[in-house]
């Protein structure tokens, strides 16, 4: 199990906020914390840290006023750690490269290939060929409904009829180098992890997978370990003490390293 660091941009900042709550209309967002830091301090220290595989997302919408500030944030964070973090929010064909080239390791996508309510075979394979399969991401964000989990797009406002199933993890794993999977009903809440997300991730193996969601304590990160048999990659945020919680980074990287 690794530890992977985020760095959330909102609004041209450096945030923790409650994923549910995101809305593109005056970008509007429950925020935990926001950082005075910027998000090159961020990227210095998971460098010094060792900590590789971490993602930078953009958490505005691609031509409102707000996502030019952000995108300098995130941009100036791939250059502060050359190769050593992800980046999502707005990627395309056509700006794909342009991130890649400004440092990062990857790109992750969801909309762009999660659009107008169900999966595009066409974007996918546009994506995955203008990155490279080797170099690409792709965010499962999923939220629970009666009958299962559903993959969700637009900064997780808009519901797809994708159902997020080791099934679906193996036909799209030619396409993308790992998964990234956000638990959205309880991003940002520190209310423990998403069991039922867990279940069906710690049946895949054919790709890297990195979780996110819920995380409060040292013993949810064990749990993790143990329920996935340590397959699967974490992701804290609001819990972590750099953005205002009560969890040690360094305790984070031991107990990882053990499992």
């Amino acid at each position: 199990m690794r530890f992977r660091p985020c760095i959330d941009i909102h609004n041209g900042k450096v945030k923790q906020i409650v994923g549910s709550s995101l809305k593109d209309e005056g970008s509007k967002a429950s925020e935990n914390f926001v950082s005075e830091k910027t998000s090159v301090y961020y990227a210095e220290m998971f460098d010094t840290k060792g900590l590789k595989g971490g993602h930078v997302i953009i958490l505005n919408k691609k031509g409102t006023p707000e996502y030019d500030a952000s995108y300098n944030e995130c941009i100036n964070a791939l250059k502060a750690y050359p190769g050593g973090l992800q980046v999502g929010g707005g990627i395309t064909p056509e700006n794909a490269r342009e991130f890649l080239d400004a440092g990062a390791s990857h790109v992750i996508v969801t909309s762009f290939v999660f659009a107008e309510g169900k999966i595009k075979k066409d974007n996918l394979e546009k994506i995955s060929k203008a990155a490279s399969p080797e170099r690409l991401v792709l965010d499962l964000s999923c939220k629970n409904y009666e009958d299962g989990y559903y993959i969700m797009t637009d900064r997780w406002q808009n519901k797809t009829d994708a159902k997020l199933t080791t099934e679906l993890l193996e036909e799209l794993s030619s396409y993308c180098d790992e998964f990234l999977i956000h638990a959205v009903d309880s991003e940002g809440k520190a209310n423990g992890p998403e069991k039922g997300v867990l279940d069906i991730l710690k049946n895949f193996s054919l790709r890297p997978v990195t979780y996110a969601g819920g995380i409060a304590s040292y013993e949810d990160i064990e749990d993790i370990g143990k329920q996935c048999d340590g397959r699967v990659d974490i992701t804290v945020g609001s819990a972590l003490d750099i953005y205002g919680g009560k969890l040690d980074t360094d305790e984070i990287i031991a107990i990882c390293d053990r499992i």
